[in-house]
């Protein structure tokens, strides 16, 4: 998203030298189609990873380009904030995208983002089975996710943080809803499946990241709105993973929780990994106030007749932290959203 504003002029010298150099200028152009890794620059430019990382540091140190830890891995996209991104952006603007060297390098990107694609794919059909089983057993999904879109609200929101990501699906779901969006999740499979559907859907503004959802990499009171969609019952600890979510909101922020009412099916916890069968309305609405936030709806999502005597009910759970009182500066929390790089 272009960023407004004006700046220094030694900003704008830093950031127009940092750019003014061919390779560099090829790496902008590959980042503003999406994030990508060290080794993936690489691979597409045919240069070794000490220049490309060289590159790579003086774009950071001038502001153009961002960039994130993914396990032993370094992930960088343009930048979208500060004096970088309005040139990021500006420069781009002006280079000829049916250029010889240019359209080479997206021909690369584009086989390299197939091959992932491939991979990615292979291991979601290697599950789709497993999956399936599931979702056989509750309301379809696509009224869960209009039910998740209908308890968020419109109100557009700067940050929205998708915790345990999986595919990306909330990301894409939501995409209207939100300025930016970070989706993580644990699973360096699933990250690649998600960083592939957020790719072909050319969705920019949502990047997914390795971390743990008991100690999340942003600061506090940074997020308009936190989902956790599917991810409770797999945690040992619900309750530390709601305070977690509730640390890094704004003040007015919305935590939307979709998971399944208390059930008895035991091969979930025994097949699939499930550590909790379920929770009640009080058990999350508790966890909620424990956290600081308010309670503002619960809705059950009763399973049709067609599933059986195994159905599961789905349960959405919607918590609030309270609004800023007079000494939460909106300075501070500008800087909180510079923070959540």
């Amino acid at each position: 998203m272009p960023v407004s504003g004006s700046f220094a002029s030694d900003e704008i010298v830093t950031a127009l030298k940092a750019a003014a150099e061919p390779t560099r200028l090829r790496i902008l152009l590959l980042l503003a189609a999406g994030e990508l890794s060290v080794k993936d620059l690489t691979l597409i430019l045919s240069q070794s990873q000490p220049r490309i990382s060289r590159h790579l540091k003086l774009l950071a140190e001038a502001g153009l380009v961002e960039r994130f830890r993914e396990g032993s891995w370094a992930y960088f996209h343009v930048s979208d904030r500060a004096v970088g991104g309005r040139l990021a952006l500006d420069i781009l603007g002006l280079v000829d995208g049916a250029d010889r060297v240019i359209a080479r390098d997206r021909e690369r990107a584009d086989a390299l983002k197939r091959e992932r694609e491939a991979a990615a794919q292979t291991y979601f059909q290697s599950h789709a089975a497993d999956w399936d089983r599931i979702r056989a057993l509750h309301v379809a999904e696509h009224d869960v996710e209009q039910a998740i879109v209908e308890a968020l609200g419109r109100s557009p929101f700067k940050l929205l943080v998708d915790l345990g990501t999986g595919t990306g699906r909330i990301l894409e779901l939501l995409a209207d809803r939100y300025e930016r969006g970070i989706g993580f999740d644990l699973s360096n499979a699933m990250l690649a499946y998600a960083r592939s559907n957020l790719s072909k859907v050319k969705l920019g503004r949502a990047q997914v990241r390795h971390g743990d959802i008991y100690a999340l990499t942003l600061p506090d009171e940074v997020a308009d709105a936190v989902v956790m969609h599917q991810v409770l019952h797999f945690l040992s600890d619900p309750a530390q993973a709601i305070r977690e979510a509730a640390r890094v909101l704004a003040p007015g922020g919305r935590l939307l929780i979709a998971d399944f009412a208390p059930h008895d099916l035991e091969f979930l916890r025994e097949e699939y990994a499930h550590d909790r069968l379920g929770f009640t309305p009080a058990q999350v609405d508790n966890w909620m106030r424990d956290a600081g936030l308010e309670p503002r709806l619960q809705r059950d999502m009763a399973p049709t007749a067609a599933a059986g005597p195994q159905a599961l009910t789905v349960s959405l759970w919607l918590g609030e932290r309270p609004a800023a009182t007079a000494d939460q500066s909106k300075p501070a929390r500008t800087r909180a959203l510079q923070e959540a790089r």
